[in-house]
């Protein structure tokens, strides 16, 4: 098992393209910073279309980050490298929305 945090960006940047071309090259390197951070995966929306009746999330950008414990997060969050990354948000394209923040216990239960 590992721990995920996700930092979910829920609505839209004005020049979406811009957005995550600077959170991919100017944000990513400061997250990958963090003490005893494994992983980050940018998840990006994509088109599709699904036949069922299902409402869609509306995110800009999924930002996951992956330790190897609970206790590797709590010291990543109270890191300098942290402290960077909340102050870069401020030099990020032009968003409007809500910016979600959530640690979970990641466990796969099927893979191929």
């Amino acid at each position: 098992m590992s721990v995920s945090y996700f930092v979910r960006y829920q609505g839209q940047a004005e020049d979406a393209e811009a957005f995550v071309k600077y959170y991919r090259e100017r944000h990513v390197p400061i997250l990958a910073r963090f003490p005893g951070i494994e992983r980050i995966v940018l998840h990006i929306p994509a088109a599709w279309q699904d036949p069922f009746p299902v409402k869609p999330d509306g995110f800009a950008l999924i930002a996951q980050m992956v330790f190897s414990s609970s206790e590797a997060l709590d010291r990543a969050l109270r890191s300098e490298a942290r402290a960077l990354a909340r102050s870069d948000f401020a030099n990020f394209p032009a968003f409007h929305g809500t910016v979600h923040h959530q640690a979970v216990v990641s466990e796969e239960v099927f893979a191929r």
